[in-house]
């Protein structure tokens, strides 16, 4: 297969950036319980995945191998996408994927500290950024805010965490069964977290009916859209452009997420949150720097090794 050209491997990777921007809008536009659209989210995308994979049978490599693997790996990402949900009910979808994308941190500090590396500036400056963003978005008004906005907060930064371990696991996974394609296990976590997400549902009483054309078109838009189609466009670009413009390209999902929260529901932010989200999303653009950076020198120790 030939490698794209910088100019299409950048609009592969906005294009999915773009597509996943909509996900908290979707899942805010279902009419459905927060557990419900993360359930949907799954079943959709495992009809997309299923799509995929009878299309292209190369994609199929692996199906059938380390569904224990895959299973654990769906418990950190079953917590993230119940987390996230939850936290767009209360906060909103711009601010919920602003918060999940600190996971960059969560990546970072556990890397650092499996590795014992010393922390770099990049890191440093990232997190001191975002961490005064997070306070100017949150932090000057904490005691007015209502108790369910705080639990959105708390909720989102959880995300974070979540998301973090399922990029960590998933990572470790694949490292250790090379043979198993990433279409392929996308599907056995996706079809595994369908399967979680539904026992929650059905645990916490919510119902799976899909009450109207509207909140049916959210969901599929949600499952095939931002959980196959945008993450497959992002994956198949990432690899030929530089880590720099990487970062820059990936943060259009969460500024896209606050636009569209402005435009839809109506969001309104003061200008000190206004400039929280811009050190937030410059803190967050250092911290993948700092991510990607300490990718590069583990990979030249691996080929050394």
């Amino acid at each position: 297969m030939t490698p794209p050209s910088p100019l299409r491997a950048a609009l592969l990777v906005t294009g999915g950036a773009v597509m996943i921007s909509f996900a908290a809008v979707f899942a805010r536009l279902a009419d459905v319980a927060p557990t419900s659209s993360g359930f949907y989210r799954m079943v959709f995308g495992c009809v997309g995945l299923g799509i995929l994979l009878l299309a292209q049978r190369h994609t199929r490599a692996g199906l059938g191998s380390n569904w224990s693997g895959s299973f654990f790996i769906a418990l950190f990402f079953t917590a993230d996408i119940w987390l996230w949900h939850q936290s767009i009910f209360y906060i909103g979808p711009g601010l919920s994927t602003l918060l999940a994308n600190f996971q960059v941190f969560i990546l970072t500090a556990v890397g650092l500290i499996w590795l014992r590396e010393r922390v770099g500036w990049r890191f440093a400056s990232g997190l001191g950024l975002a961490s005064l963003g997070l306070w100017l978005l949150f932090g000057r008004d904490w005691a007015a805010l209502s108790g369910e906005y705080r639990l959105g907060v708390a909720l989102g930064l959880l995300t974070a965490l979540a998301y973090g371990l399922y990029i960590l696991s998933l990572r470790g996974y694949q490292i250790r069964h090379p043979g198993i394609r990433p279409e392929a296990r996308l599907a056995q976590i996706t079809l595994c977290c369908a399967v979680m997400l539904g026992l929650i549902n059905f645990a916490e009483g919510n119902s799976f009916a899909i009450p109207d054309t509207q909140s049916l078109l959210a969901l599929v838009a949600l499952g095939l859209m931002c959980q196959v189609l945008g993450w497959l466009l992002i994956t198949r670009g990432m690899p030929f452009l530089p880590a720099a413009i990487v970062g820059l390209l990936l943060l259009l999902q969460p500024s896209l997420s606050i636009a569209w929260d402005m435009m839809i529901f109506g969001l309104r932010l003061n200008a000190w949150q206004y400039l929280g989200a811009a050190l937030a999303l410059m803190g967050i653009y250092l911290g993948f720097r700092s991510a990607a950076r300490r990718g590069a020198r583990e990979a030249r120790r691996g080929e050394r090794g």
